[in-house]
């Protein structure tokens, strides 16, 4: 398949915090129309840091190093700005356009934070009021983090986008509402073919929601999948149990290195002296 076949084109990428240790060293991925891929990895493994550079949130060296379909994560900013590219994370905000990071907790309703997003089609904003199970006038500080994350949820997801980055969002929302959350990102992707990457460590009911599964070990891909090929399913083992495998297995891992044994990724490279290294103040927040 050519480039214009990917909703998402990592190659190569290198990006770090520390000087001395690059989180990401020569990371390669793809992922195509249509998908909805699981990320999964142990905590600190990177995840979130590969969603948010995919959401052009972190500048990496380059402008084909990370396309997003087919333009530079970082570097085009219509992306967001149409609505093509969302991504919602942990924090209590949603970016809006220039206004930048809106906080979630102040003293106002849900209306007020729901109908200020300019552009929206009525009928797709009352489905999700609808599906969300959102009373609008909910005040924002007052209502607990499980409604509060429903706003946001809702707020990010008023444009329909192309592409959706979710680092860890549905893990207060109750098993109605997350279920029925991800039914609706089934049919957007099946429907509209949009791609979602969903990095999470709740596992039920996504055997048979999630069509790809991508595994990261400390900036390393050690695994992309179909879920349809993947063996160990076939065994008879739940996603769960199977990341769970290899998990347990990476720390029986890490438990036998040496103390003082220097990472993989910690070896000399060209990305030492390159120009292109990223660190904490190229870190940039649309």
């Amino acid at each position: 398949m050519g480039e214009e076949s990917h909703s998402i084109q990592v190659s190569g990428m290198q990006f770090s915090y520390d000087a001395n240790s690059p989180l990401f060293f020569d990371f390669s991925l793809n992922i195509y129309p249509g998908s909805r891929c699981l990320l999964v990895g142990a905590n600190g493994s990177g995840k979130t840091t590969l969603l948010r550079i995919l959401a052009g949130k972190h500048m990496v060296g380059g402008r084909d190093v990370v396309r997003v379909l087919n333009c530079s994560a970082f570097h085009d900013t219509s992306l967001v700005c149409s609505g093509d590219l969302a991504y919602l994370g942990e924090s209590w905000s949603k970016t809006v356009g220039s206004a930048g990071e809106l906080p979630l907790q102040g003293d106002f309703s849900a209306e007020h934070m729901i109908f200020g997003v300019e552009g929206v089609d009525p009928v797709r904003r009352d489905k999700l009021i609808e599906l969300l199970d959102i009373d609008l006038h909910w005040r924002m500080h007052k209502v607990s983090d499980g409604q509060r994350r429903r706003v946001q949820i809702c707020m990010g997801l008023l444009h329909p986008y192309k592409v959706l980055l979710l680092d860890e969002v549905t893990v207060d929302l109750d098993v109605v509402a997350r279920m029925d959350l991800l039914e609706f990102f089934k049919e957007e992707c099946e429907q509209r073919r949009a791609t979602i990457v969903y990095a999470t460590h709740i596992f039920d009911g996504l055997e048979t929601w999630a069509t790809d599964l991508v595994y990261v070990q400390e900036g390393v891909l050690k695994r992309s999948d179909k879920l349809a090929d993947l063996k160990e399913l076939k065994n008879n083992m739940n996603l769960l149990s199977v990341v769970e495998s290899w998990l347990r297995t990476e720390t029986k891992i890490e438990k036998k290195k040496p103390v003082n044994s220097p990472s993989p990724l910690q070896k000399s490279s060209p990305f030492d002296n390159s120009p292109f290294r990223s660190s904490r103040h190229m870190a940039y927040y649309r």
